[in-house]
């Protein structure tokens, strides 16, 4: 008969923690069998370069109670009973107002999360010294219907030449599905909205370059098939599946940093799973190992910004949980706005 609990050795800073995980023989994913035991096993094996790009920072746990195929919820609060090893900082949103969230300092904190049926994690651009101000500018590639990976893929290069002019290092990572992740490290200078005013402007100026197959419209109706360029995902408490997090898809994908050399070689990213990753860290090392050895500025992106106001652009919308925003446009897609006026 299957145990019901299990005990894992979890190395940590300070010795090895004991880790209770119940039920390790429920199945998570389906189609491939993977179970929670699997999936513990898996993020004591990346838990190193995990740490480096997810931990420290204010972090909200995406649970599931079954499979990847049934219900989930998200949840920021540390919950009562956690261990002393799971930290937690004060954080402000975007209301105004203030609660505790999950801080994941060290190996035995992640397989505690995975405990509470966590399979994707979402970490915040801060970290928990200064939660207001981001440390990475985060630019999300989203395949829109009638593209797919490769499409992001091509506009990618392209996006890195115009963060180099503004003086920033992009980093890439699949997101464990269709989508790019490009991330710059930024120095601690500046705050939430000024970091997404600072990706409207990189998005902008790669728009004007690749009016195509690139575009910022917010609303669906305009996008056509062409990537588009997240910028709302810079938002405070608006967070992407960080690196190495698996995915909930039936592939047990995992959000993986790639080299720009793999990208340029053709990289697959359903390659990347629960099961493979570990393997591939093994064999190549982490890519993103030196991310935030030399962070860059916004200030070059944040004079773009001025210069597009200047030049009549302004504001775009926010999403439609966060409060009404200064010189934000009215929250109507087109289409309706259109009938409205007739």
């Amino acid at each position: 008969m299957a145990s019901e609990r299990i005990t894992l050795t979890v190395a940590g800073p300070g010795g090895d923690r004991e880790v209770s995980l119940s039920s390790p023989n429920r199945v998570i994913w389906p189609e491939l069998g993977i179970t929670k035991h699997e999936l513990a096993e898996y993020v004591i094996a990346v838990a190193g370069p995990f740490l480096r790009a997810n931990g420290h920072r204010p972090v909200s746990l995406e649970r599931y109670p079954d499979t990847v195929e049934g219900e989930s919820f998200f949840s920021k609060n540390p919950p009562r009973g956690a261990p002393d090893y799971v930290h937690e900082v004060m954080c402000t949103y975007n209301s105004g107002r203030r609660h505790p969230q999950v801080v994941l300092d060290e190996a035995a904190a992640i397989v505690w999360a995975v405990q509470m049926n966590t399979v994707v994690f979402h970490p915040w651009a801060s970290l928990a010294a200064d939660t207001d101000n981001p440390v990475e500018l985060r630019i999300d590639l989203d395949p829109q219907p009638g593209t797919d990976f490769a499409d992001a893929a091509a506009v990618a290069p392209a996006l890195r030449d115009v963060l180099r002019e503004a003086g920033l290092e992009a980093w890439l990572k699949t997101s464990g599905n269709r989508g790019i992740h490009v991330f710059c490290p930024i120095e601690p200078t500046h705050e939430f909205l000024d970091v997404r005013h600072a990706v409207i402007a990189a998005g902008r100026e790669l728009e004007r370059r690749m009016p195509d197959r690139v575009t910022t419209n917010w609303w669906k109706e305009e996008r056509g098939a062409r990537i588009f360029i997240d910028f709302n995902q810079a938002n405070r408490d608006r967070t992407m599946a960080g690196a190495y997090s698996p995915r909930a898809l039936a592939a047990a994908t995992v959000a993986t940093p790639i080299t720009w050399d793999e990208l340029a070689a053709g990289v697959d990213p359903a390659a990347f799973t629960v099961r493979t990753v570990p393997r591939r860290l093994a064999e190549i090392g982490d890519p993103w190992a030196e991310l935030q050895a030399r962070p860059g500025r916004i200030d070059t992106l944040l004079e773009w910004w001025q210069r597009d106001l200047d030049a009549g652009l302004g504001e775009l919308p926010f999403p439609p949980e966060f409060p009404k925003m200064p010189g934000e446009p009215p929250r109507v897609q087109p289409s309706r706005a259109k009938k409205t006026d007739e």
